[in-house]
């Protein structure tokens, strides 16, 4: 039986691209960093480190398929080069061992972050972006990891790019920043909101478009996976339906807003304690984050349903699990 290594599996989306796996009666092997661990799964356990090039070669050898979703995703870190590390000589670390594996198929989770975003319509893959549009630490290390695998696919490498909105649902552990959003509604710490848009996309039909793009997805392509342009007030609207829970009437101007992350990322770094409203987050909350996903519609089947059954899903799990 064919085997399939996915990075991530620890985490929210890369748990659920393993389960969508192993719902499939795919074999599995998850690498996972020392100390990590993760339930609900059947995989092979392996440990590495995507820093660590040399731990890598074990995990991938008599692999045919590699799902790259592991990331450093945060919006604010004491020391930004260890995203730069995970993110960029991660992804170089680990194409660099699974060409040498043989791997037939390399989907690489990037982010909708790396879309650009033109005025007054959703942004496509087709949209032209650049490194000097990326806000912080966090988007930067991406677009330059999705460099890396572009230029792997252009030297006849099998790699296929999927650029995830941002997933909702169960087992967000950490939580995700989206997550977030959502935990802080439930725990009463979301006062006021800010004029910004997401789009949002349940996890699992995230994991399952990852699934299409190693199916059908062309090598050097990228696809958006996502599903619903949603204003941040009517994200907070739908939770408020589904908690019975007031939606917040309140919206912070952009200028307050940006000195509350100022003040808030500031003290963070004098406490190392993760700030409250990273300004990496404001910043990027000045744009709406709208995206269009025809061409995976199109070219990869892709068929993504509204995000209420996921959003009652984080909710229930949240609150199943202690997060309030």
């Amino acid at each position: 039986m064919a085997l399939t290594l996915i990075t991530g599996a620890s985490g929210f989306l890369g748990w659920h691209i393993a389960r969508a796996l192993e719902e499939r009666g795919h074999a599995t092997r998850l690498l996972l960093r020392p100390g990590s661990a993760v339930e609900g799964l059947r995989g092979e356990v392996v440990r590495g480190d995507l820093r660590d090039a040399a731990s890598l070669g074990a995990a991938v050898v008599g692999c045919d398929a590699v799902f790259h979703a592991a990331a450093d995703y945060r919006l604010w870190s004491r020391n930004p080069s260890d995203l730069y590390a995970s993110n960029v000589d991660g992804t170089r670390n680990l194409m660099g061992a699974a060409w040498e594996a043989g791997v037939e198929r390399f989907v690489y989770t990037s982010t909708v972050g790396c879309i650009g975003l033109p005025r007054g319509a959703p942004g496509d893959e087709s949209t032209p972006v650049t490194l000097d549009e990326m806000t912080g630490h966090y988007k930067r290390s991406k677009f330059l990891a999705e460099e890396v695998a572009l230029g792997e696919a252009k030297r006849g490498r099998p790699v296929v790019i999927v650029n995830p909105t941002a997933p909702v649902g169960d087992h967000d552990v950490k939580p995700t920043p989206t997550g977030k959003i959502i935990l802080d509604f439930l725990r009463g710490d979301m006062p006021a909101y800010v004029d910004t848009g997401l789009n949002l996309i349940d996890v699992r039909d995230c994991a399952a478009g990852h699934l299409l793009a190693a199916e059908r997805g062309a090598p050097g392509e990228r696809y958006i996976l996502g599903s619903e342009n949603l204003t941040l007030r009517e994200i907070l609207e739908r939770l408020a339906l589904l908690c019975g829970l007031r939606a917040p009437a309140v919206r912070i101007p952009y200028p307050a807003a940006y000195a509350i992350g100022l003040i808030s990322t500031g003290w963070a770094g004098l406490t190392g304690r993760e700030p409250r409203a990273p300004l990496e987050g404001v910043r990027m909350a000045r744009k709406k984050m709208w995206v269009s996903c025809d061409k995976a519609r199109r070219e990869l089947g892709f068929a993504p349903q509204p995000v209420g059954d996921a959003l009652a899903r984080a909710v229930t799990w949240f609150r199943e699990n202690g997060y309030c």
